[in-house]
């Protein structure tokens, strides 16, 4: 069963679901879905305890904010996450996501 997720407006910033694929030749974001989950691709094996840090990392990265204000809040262990955003509204988020689109 495939979780359904949206770029959505939340109380303290915003929220966006990611699907991840690791072991990719480099960090990228693929695409946006139509569901509106963003395609992310890491240099990471999944099995690497330090995927999650990656993510959270580039995240951080393409968004122009420190690391401590992207958080994983559902689907820790799994490739379908939950990312909240802190402080930054939902159409800033998907601006810089598309902008950083390769």
């Amino acid at each position: 069963m495939s979780r359904k997720y949206d770029f959505h407006d939340g109380k303290r910033g915003s929220a966006i679901a990611v699907r991840v694929t690791p072991r990719a030749s480099r960090n990228q974001i693929m695409g946006v879905l139509d569901d509106g989950t963003i395609k992310v691709h890491l240099a990471t094996d999944p099995a690497d305890e330090k995927e999650n840090s990656e993510l959270l990392g580039f995240l951080a990265e393409v968004l122009g904010v420190p690391k401590s204000r992207v958080e994983i809040v559902a689907g820790e262990n799994g490739r379908d996450k939950l990312v909240s955003v802190l402080d930054m509204d939902v159409e800033t988020v998907h601006h810089r996501v598309v902008a950083h689109m390769d």
